[in-house]
């Protein structure tokens, strides 16, 4: 640990130290319930993240082979042809907060997965293969606006919990010792000071005294 910085040592600023340290305790009691919190609340997502994970990682083995058997049906241009016209796909969003955190989540948005006229293909054009590879898509997309939300979330809940747990460390393991190595130093110097005040007052008596009775 580094030298704390030398204080005067008088009384106001050794209760002004005191105070600071009792400020600082408090502020480890309250991050520390906010880190607990946002442990919780990580571990509370977890799981439901996971399993979504898996659902993606499964669903993305099914979708890219299926893409692949259409294009080797159909071809390149034929399957972009397939792809035509661009799907304009708009999503709301809202803001909310937790343990002070600002995050943003999808209130709102089109379903993902369409029929076959929707899609504005014809049925003898289009073949089971497509249509499969467009549905695994679909769902695909699905599962990633599902997911994006609350992987958004855990991440930036995670960032808070490392940068709660480092102020933490701070005010406990560097600001209080150095606060109290203060304290102990000042009060150490004020007794120091209070003993010499005493002894030279009992010699200033002694000595007043001894006056006193000479000239008696």
């Amino acid at each position: 640990m580094s030298a704390a910085p030398r204080i005067s040592p008088t009384r106001s600023n050794l209760l002004r130290a005191r105070r600071r340290l009792g400020q600082v305790q408090k502020s480890v009691d309250v991050l520390k319930r906010k880190r607990e919190a946002l442990v919780t609340e990580l571990f509370r997502l977890a799981r439901p993240a996971a399993d979504t994970r898996a659902r993606i990682d499964e669903e993305v083995r099914m979708a890219y082979p299926a893409l692949l058997r259409v294009l080797a049906r159909l071809g390149i241009s034929g399957t972009r042809s397939l792809g035509w016209r661009p799907r304009d796909i708009r999503v709301e969003m809202s803001a909310k907060q937790i343990w002070g955190i600002q995050v943003a989540d999808i209130s709102q948005r089109p379903p993902i997965r369409r029929t076959l006229g929707s899609r504005g293909t014809a049925p003898g054009s289009t073949g089971p293969t497509a249509v499969d590879a467009a549905d695994r898509f679909e769902d695909l997309t699905e599962l990633l606006l599902d997911a994006a939300p609350r992987e958004a979330l855990i991440r930036r809940l995670g960032d808070a919990l490392a940068s709660t747990s480092r102020q933490v460390h701070t005010l406990e393991q560097r600001l209080a010792p150095t606060l109290e190595h203060q304290i102990t130093e000042m009060r150490r110097t004020l007794e120091e000071h209070e003993r010499e005040e005493h002894l030279r007052l009992r010699h200033l008596l002694k000595r007043r005294h001894g006056r006193a009775r000479g000239i008696t």
